[in-house]
């Protein structure tokens, strides 16, 4: 399965999304980031998180979609929409889900609390992934109702 976390600018959310994916992931299960409107940068606090936690950050870049090489089976936005936040529609065939997450990025404040929003951002996407590499192995196949039922569960849990 070939998963695409997307965001609008692709520096925070999807990248740290991207990179916990793979880091868990079992083989045959890839994920790749993008966004709608590239930074054109990961943003360093990111890169700096994932490094604490083990996870490789080679060739983590910001991306547009439209550098995709291939179609997803499944597109999950990141974005948090209910901070006001536009996400991007994926007009392709893959199944789509909203995992809401609130940008880091635009954390206000002392180090100590811009750290801390990197982190609950991490904690919250590390969760989610998780539950999702949980699911049973062909449950897209045997029951995709079921399925997008679980996605969307696992899009409200929190750290």
């Amino acid at each position: 399965m070939n998963v695409l976390f997307l965001c609008t600018g692709n520096s925070c959310r999807s990248i740290l999304a991207e990179a916990i994916f793979n880091a868990l992931a079992p083989e045959g299960m890839r994920a790749t980031s993008a966004g709608s409107h590239p930074a054109g940068y990961v943003h360093p606090r990111s890169l700096a998180l994932l490094e604490r936690e083990g996870i490789a950050t080679v060739g983590l870049h910001s991306k547009s979609w439209d550098e995709l090489p291939g179609v997803p089976d499944l597109v999950i936005t990141v974005c948090a929409s209910a901070a006001g936040e536009t996400c991007p529609v994926y007009l392709g065939s893959a199944r789509r889900v909203h995992w809401g997450v609130a940008d880091p990025a635009k954390a206000s404040g002392g180090e100590a609390e811009i750290d801390a929003a990197f982190g609950h951002a991490y904690r919250v996407l590390r969760a989610r992934i998780e539950a999702f590499l949980a699911l049973p192995e062909n449950l897209a196949r045997r029951d995709p109702a079921a399925f997008q039922a679980e996605l969307e569960r696992i899009g409200r849990l929190s750290a």
